[in-house]
């Protein structure tokens, strides 16, 4: 749903998809992305698409903006706002819901791979890395209990 298709006072939805793995001590990884416009530390969203459940609108953006290829769980782990600056100057205020994707490979090269860069990082540090109050708790949460979220506990067991 496009930003003039929202009702008046309700945010607009947005999906997200929060890439993990293990790296070789099993610690969990986070990979975030640079934004386009700021090219601050965020996670690879967008607008939900047509015809698309909203967790496989999720691994679309995880592909396009991080490379990224995996199982993404169907379980939503949180949500989180933000103020999208659009290109008018006014801001939206935007609710994004989040589902967590175990990466399987990172692909060389990539639809926005000259647009962003990309970089796996500890839950922790990615909490600190964000600016959005409700990320940061969420992925604080993550770092406490890397498996306390439903759709995370399924997603780390089938892998």
């Amino acid at each position: 749903m496009r930003p003039d298709m929202t009702d008046a006072g309700n945010p607009a939805q947005q999906i997200a998809a929060l890439p993990v793995h293990r790296d070789k001590k099993g610690r969990l990884r986070v990979l975030m992305v640079t934004s386009r416009d700021t090219g601050r530390w965020v996670m690879p969203k967008g607008w939900l698409m047509d015809g698309k459940k909203p967790w496989r609108a999720a691994e679309i953006e995880a592909l396009e903006e991080a490379g990224a290829v995996g199982f993404i769980s169907n379980t939503a782990i949180g949500a989180y706002h933000y103020a999208k600056l659009l290109d008018d100057g006014r801001s939206l205020l935007c609710r994004v819901t989040v589902y967590p994707m175990m990466v399987e490979h990172l692909k060389r090269r990539w639809k926005e791979r000259k647009e962003r860069k990309r970089h796996w990082f500890s839950p922790k540090k990615a909490a600190r890395l964000v600016e959005e109050t409700e990320l940061t708790a969420l992925l604080t949460e993550l770092a406490k209990q890397p498996t306390g979220q439903p759709g995370m506990k399924a997603l780390l067991k089938a892998s």
